[in-house]
């Protein structure tokens, strides 16, 4: 007993798409490590450069971040 040449052919295609979605799922995965990686380099460089500023401007500062315009935290 043997597959019709259309049932072979759909099951053929559906393995194929299946084992391409597997692929994308995996280079999803391999993207998202890296963004997750560029996150945490963000993370760490936004915390230097606030730790700069508190310094420079002191700890109850506020920035506002659209003008740049700094202000001290009121109370």
């Amino acid at each position: 007993m043997k597959l019709t040449k259309e049932e072979l052919t759909e099951i053929q295609t559906l393995n194929t798409d299946f084992s391409k979605k597997k692929m994308m799922l995996g280079d999803i995965e391999i993207q998202k490590a890296s963004i997750i990686s560029e996150i945490g380099a963000l993370k760490m460089q936004f915390a230097q450069n606030e730790q700069k500023l508190i310094e420079k401007y002191g700890k109850d500062a506020v920035i506002n971040l659209q003008t740049g315009e700094v202000k001290q935290k009121e109370e």
